[in-house]
C-alpha cells in the first residue's frame, strides 16, 4: 500500500488549512492510500485527530511513501522535513510578504522571511508542488519548483451554514431598523488585509451617500500595533459608533452578520485564495473587491472588482451595488454559481486525479 502522510506547522479548530488537511486525508483514504496527519503543535480540541511530527515512523521497506507539507507559514517542521528520506510534496497556500508586517510587528516579519527561505529550500526536494490558486502556482514556479499543478482548497461549503445566533441577529437588526446599509469584511486584522482602506472608503460613503451606514470588521488580530492604530483612526474620524471592530466571533454570530450585511468589501493587498469571498457569495452578499493577488481569480467574475481603491472610487462602487437592484441581483446569482465551482465533490475529484497520476508514475 502506498502512503501519503501530511505535515502541518499547526492544527487548530475552525482553521481553513486544518479543515483542508482533513478533507485531503479523506480523499487519500478513498483511493486506498494510507494517510496520517503529523503536526508541529495542535490545539487541545483537535489533538486526538493528529500526531506530533516527531512521532512519524521511518518508511516501511517496499512501501512507496510521500510526505505532503501544507505550507503557509514558517515552522521547524519544514526544516525537519528536509532531513527525511521520503519523497516530498508541497501544498502551497501562500506566505504573506514580510514587508507588510515589518513596520508593525518586526518579529512577525522575521518569521515570514524565514518561511520564504524554507519555501525556497524545499523547491529542489519537492517532487510536485500543489497550489490552491494559479497565483500561488506562479510563486512556486518563480522560486524553482519544477512540476506544479493547481487544486483549489478542499472546502465543504455547507460548513458555512451555521445556526444563526438569535440574540446577535436581534441586536444587529435593531440597529439596521434605524436605516443605513451594513458593510462587512471578514479576515484577520492585519496590515496586508488593509482594513484601514475599508475604513477610509466607508467614511467617504457616509459623507457622500449614507450617513447612517455601519461597518463590521470581523476577525482576530495578527498585529496588536495595527489593531490599536485602527481603533485610533476610527476615533479620529468620529466613527466609533459606526465601525465595529468585532474581533473573533462565534460561528452563530458570524452567520448573523452575513444575514444583515448588504455588501462585502475586500480591499486586501495580498491573498493567496481568500475563503471569506466564497463565504460571502454563499450567503448571497454581493462583493466589491480590489484587484490584488488571487482575489480576482477566486471571484471569477462574480464580484465588482476595482483597479483603484481610492476612498471615493470604492464608495461610489458600493453605492452603485446598493442602489442598482439589477446589478445586485446579477452579482448574487454569479456568486452562487461561482461557489458551485468549488464544491467539495469537484475539488476532491481534482485532487484524486492528481494523486492517481502521481501513484501511476
Amino acid at each position: 500500500m502506498a502512503a501519503i502522510h501530511q505535515l502541518l506547522p499547526s492544527f487548530a479548530p475552525r482553521d481553513a488549512i486544518g479543515a483542508h488537511a482533513l478533507q485531503v486525508q479523506r480523499v487519500l483514504h478513498g483511493l486506498g492510500v494510507d494517510s496520517r496527519i503529523y503536526v508541529g503543535d495542535a490545539h487541545r480540541e483537535v489533538r486526538r485527530s493528529v500526531q506530533s511530527y516527531r512521532d512519524l515512523p521511518s518508511p516501511r521497506p517496499g512501501e512507496p511513501t510521500w510526505l505532503l507539507y501544507q505550507c503557509s507559514t514558517g515552522s521547524p517542521v519544514a526544516d525537519w522535513l528536509l532531513s527525511r528520506p521520503e519523497r516530498k510534496l508541497s501544498n502551497y497556500h501562500n506566505i504573506t510578504p514580510a514587508s507588510f508586517f515589518e513596520p508593525w510587528e518586526p518579529h512577525v516579519g522575521a518569521e515570514l522571511l524565514e518561511a520564504r527561505r524554507q519555501l525556497d529550500s524545499l523547491a529542489s526536494a519537492t517532487e510536485l508542488g500543489i497550489a490552491d490558486s494559479a497565483y500561488n502556482e506562479a510563486e512556486l514556479r518563480a522560486v524553482g519548483y519544477g512540476a506544479t499543478t493547481v487544486v483549489p482548497i478542499l472546502l465543504d461549503t455547507t460548513a458555512f451554514d451555521h445556526e444563526v445566533d438569535r440574540a446577535a441577529l436581534d441586536r444587529l437588526e435593531a440597529k439596521a431598523s434605524a436605516g443605513g446599509s451594513d458593510w462587512l469584511f471578514v479576515g484577520r486584522v492585519a496590515p496586508h488585509k488593509a482594513q484601514h482602506d475599508v475604513i477610509k472608503a466607508f467614511a467617504a460613503h457616509r459623507i457622500a451617500d449614507d450617513p447612517h451606514a455601519r461597518l463590521h470588521l470581523v476577525g482576530g488580530s495578527s498585529s496588536h500595533a495595527y489593531w490599536t492604530a485602527l481603533e485610533r483612526f476610527v476615533a479620529a474620524l468620529g466613527l466609533t459608533d459606526a465601525v465595529d471592530l468585532a474581533g473573533s466571533v462565534t460561528p452563530g454570530e458570524l452567520a448573523a452578520r452575513y444575514r444583515v450585511a448588504d455588501v462585502f468589501v475586500c480591499l486586501s493587498e495580498h491573498e493567496g485564495f481568500c475563503v471569506p469571498l466564497l463565504e460571502a457569495m454563499h450567503h448571497e452578499v454581493p462583493v466589491v473587491a480590489y484587484r490584488a493577488a488571487a482575489v480576482p481569480e477566486t471571484l471569477g467574475g462574480a464580484g465588482l472588482v476595482l483597479d483603484d481603491k481610492s476612498p471615493a472610487t470604492v464608495a461610489a462602487a458600493v453605492h452603485r451595488v446598493l442602489a442598482d437592484a439589477p446589478l445586485r441581483t446579477s452579482l448574487v446569482a454569479a456568486g452562487t454559481a461561482r461557489v458551485a465551482d468549488f464544491s467539495l465533490g469537484r475539488t476532491s475529484r481534482q485532487l484524486a486525479d492528481v494523486v492517481t497520476e502521481l501513484l501511476g508514475r
